[in-house]
C-alpha cells in the first residue's frame, strides 16, 4: 500500500475558494445564451463548434460510433448535428467544454482520455437503459447526457486542485483494484470526487439536479438524492454495468431486483439490457 500524502491542501477550504476553481467557459456561457428553437440559434453554435477543433473532432467521433446507426461516415459537424440532433449536440459540447476547462498538459496519474471514455461510455448506457423504462418515467435526453458525461468530473476537479494527492489516489486505484474506490477515497481525502464535482458545478450555478447527480451517484438512497432521480439511480446502476470502462474506478457490482424495479424495469430484462449496455460500451471510442 501506498504511504498516505500529506497535502498542505485542504480540499473543504480550496472548494469554497472562487480563485481556485475554473470560471465557467466561454464557449459554454455563449452556447447556454443561445435560442435553439431558432435556425439562428443552431447555425450560431454550430459556428462557436466549429471554432473549437477539439469539441469539433469529439463530436464527430461520437456521431460515427455504432449506436447512431450512421449508414456512412460522417466527415462534417453538420452532418453530425443532423444525425444526433441540436439539443444533443449542446448538451455533449457543454459536458466537453466543462471538463476540458480542467485539463492541462502536466504530467499526471488521472487518465484524462480514459476519463473521456468513461463518461461518453456512461452517458450512452444510461440512454439504452432509459428505453426500458417506462416511457412517463424518463428523464429527458439532454438530462441524461449531461448526467452521464459530467458525473465524475470531481477527479478532474481534484487534479486540478491537488495534482500530488489525485496522482496518489490513481495510484492507489490502479494497485488495490479489489478494493471500492469510494474507501480509497475516505482514507486519502477530506472530500470525495463526488463531493468536489458537485461543488463546482453549483459554483458554475448549474441547476440542482445535476448538482445532486455528482454528489450521490455513489449514494443513491441519500433522502437529498430525491430531486435528480431517476437520474442517479441511472448513473448508478450504470457503473455498477461497467465497472473499470475506461478508468481505475471500482464499484459494487452487485445489482439488485429492487434497483431495477426503481427504474420500473421488469428484472427479467436484466441480462440483455446488461448484454447491450457491455456491448455498446466496447464499441465506443472518441476523436483524441
Amino acid at each position: 500500500m501506498s504511504v498516505l500524502v500529506n497535502s498542505p491542501i485542504n480540499l473543504k477550504e480550496a472548494i469554497l475558494n472562487i480563485d481556485a476553481l475554473p470560471t465557467m467557459p466561454l464557449i459554454a456561457q455563449k452556447i447556454m445564451a443561445l435560442d435553439l428553437e431558432s435556425s439562428e440559434g443552431e447555425i450560431a453554435m454550430l459556428k462557436l463548434i466549429e471554432k473549437d477543433p477539439q469539441i469539433s473532432a469529439r463530436i464527430i467521433g461520437l456521431s460515427n460510433t455504432a449506436f447512431f446507426g450512421s449508414t456512412k461516415p460522417v466527415l462534417t459537424l453538420q452532418e453530425a448535428a443532423m444525425l444526433l440532433g441540436f439539443e444533443r449536440v449542446k448538451t455533449v459540447t457543454l459536458g466537453i467544454a466543462f471538463m476540458t476547462s480542467l485539463a492541462d498538459d502536466e504530467p499526471s496519474e488521472l487518465d484524462i482520455q480514459g476519463l473521456w471514455l468513461h463518461s461518453f461510455r456512461t452517458a450512452l448506457a444510461m440512454r439504452t437503459l432509459s428505453r426500458a423504462m417506462p416511457s412517463d418515467a424518463r428523464p429527458y435526453l439532454d438530462e441524461i447526457f449531461f448526467a452521464g458525461l459530467l458525473h465524475d468530473i470531481g477527479y478532474m476537479v481534484l487534479n486540478h486542485i491537488d495534482r500530488e494527492r489525485s496522482n496518489e489516489l490513481h495510484r492507489r486505484f490502479a494497485a488495490e483494484p479489489n478494493r471500492i474506490s469510494t474507501e480509497i477515497e475516505a482514507e486519502l481525502l477530506e472530500m470525495s470526487h463526488a463531493e468536489l464535482g458537485a461543488e463546482l458545478v453549483r459554483n458554475w450555478t448549474l441547476p440542482e439536479k445535476l448538482i445532486a447527480v455528482l454528489r450521490y451517484h455513489h449514494d443513491p438512497s441519500n433522502p437529498h438524492a430525491t430531486v435528480a432521480q431517476p437520474l442517479v439511480n441511472m448513473v448508478n446502476l450504470v457503473e455498477k454495468i461497467l465497472p473499470g470502462y475506461g478508468i481505475h474506478e471500482q464499484v459494487e457490482t452487485e445489482i439488485r431486483d429492487e434497483e431495477w424495479l426503481a427504474l420500473g424495469i421488469n428484472p427479467e430484462q436484466a441480462d440483455e439490457i446488461v448484454q447491450q449496455i457491455t456491448q455498446q460500451a466496447a464499441e465506443v471510442s472518441l476523436a483524441k
